[in-house]
């Protein structure tokens, strides 16, 4: 399936710092407070003019740092995830090490705005086979067996049931129609209205409009810092296990990243009467050599969960990411990353996505409370 969507225009990273100058000059010169005098105005109607030029392909020819190519973004995500482990000195936030990215993943463009260009083509797809999971690890796993047994997972009746955080909280997807932002860098942005925290909103909400009790933490952790977000977070979520003991299932809501440097991806349900993208449920291992004894726990709740939506909704769900990673989740038996759509998705196919799987999962999690 094709769709055509709004991407950014992949200017030269001194045209695009000129913008972002020009930008707030004018701002300030059209609804400053003050007079700014008639030098000052005509200065920066010449660096308009240099700027416009710039743009255009003109003069500055020499290349700075360049935005990050599709494939750097997903293996930045992909790189981070895994950069923030517990190791055996127990040291960092929550007896977590972080480690330091390289600084061609880490750069900040803090200037960045997504500039809207001609409408070109997403590769839309459909992710799914007859394989409940997709093993990164060399456990052997009876995936259909697991379905068979359920969970063990419990939840408490009367109290906080469910935490919804966002590691990556500045996860943001493809500008269209009114869902359109000002990034802080690639497909992110700090407006909560806009990013990944908007998904959760909508997800605690439908939830708690079936009977659970939800807490969704809409703290940012990944900015201005991406390096040190699991960390930070992983912090968050022991501090609430701490305060509120009858959290039984913790969902890290994520956006995902697919594409190469040619094309963009966009993940498609194909459910009728519904523009949606799939969701996808990620169980992290002990395979890493860091501790993560009861990771087949964690495990049994993402098929469980797994397996329900797709009773009701048979393309919504990518087969289960199972990782040598623990992403956090050795805090939590129940404690899973969901990632729903992908960069190339717009909000609105996020949220019809999120809409499905919390119509399907809200009575299977009910089910769970005792």
């Amino acid at each position: 399936m094709i769709a055509l969507f709004f991407r950014p225009r992949q200017v030269k990273p001194c045209a695009q710092g000129a913008y972002g100058r020009v930008r707030r000059a004018y701002d300030e010169m059209k609804g400053g407070e003050k007079d700014m005098g008639e030098g000052k105005k005509l200065a920066l109607l010449g660096l308009c003019a240099v700027c416009v030029y710039i743009l255009s392909g003109g003069i500055m020819k020499q290349e700075k740092q360049p935005y990050p190519s599709l494939a750097e973004t997903a293996a930045t995500q992909s790189a981070e995830k895994s950069l923030t482990q517990k190791n055996e000195s127990g040291e960092g936030a929550g007896g977590a090490e972080t480690i330091d990215a390289p600084a061609s993943t880490t750069r900040e463009w803090a200037e960045a705005m997504f500039v809207p260009s001609q409408a070109e083509e997403a590769v839309g797809m459909t992710i799914g086979s007859d394989a409940l999971i997709k093993n990164e690890t060399d456990y052997p796993i009876d995936a259909a067996a697991m379905v068979q047994k359920g969970t063990s997972i419990r939840l408490d009746a009367g109290q906080p049931q469910i935490l919804i955080i966002h590691t990556h909280s500045s996860e943001a997807y493809t500008p269209a129609g009114l869902d359109r932002y000002d990034a802080s860098d690639h497909a992110r942005t700090e407006d909560s209205e806009h990013n990944i925290i908007r998904v959760g909103d909508e997800l605690a909400k439908l939830f708690e409009a079936n009977g659970l009790s939800v807490i969704h933490d809409r703290g940012v952790y990944d900015y201005p810092s991406y390096t040190g977000s699991y960390a930070r977070s992983g912090a968050a979520v022991e501090q609430y296990l701490k305060e509120y003991p009858s959290i039984g299932v913790v969902l890290d809501v994520h956006r995902d990243a697919l594409g190469t440097d040619d094309v963009i991806y966009k993940t498609v349900a194909e459910e009728a009467g519904s523009c949606a993208s799939q969701v996808m449920l990620l169980s992290g291992t002990d395979e890493s050599g860091l501790e993560h004894p009861n990771w087949r726990e964690n495990l049994s709740l993402a098929l469980y969960l797994q397996d329900a939506v797709l009773r009701a909704h048979p393309t919504l769900m990518r087969p289960v990411d199972v990782v040598p990673q623990r992403y956090n989740q050795q805090l939590c038996s129940g404690m899973l990353i969901v990632e729903v759509g992908s960069s190339g998705n717009t909000m609105q196919e996020a949220l019809a996505a999120i809409r499905l799987f919390a119509e399907a999962a809200a009575p299977a999690l009910l089910q769970l409370v005792e």
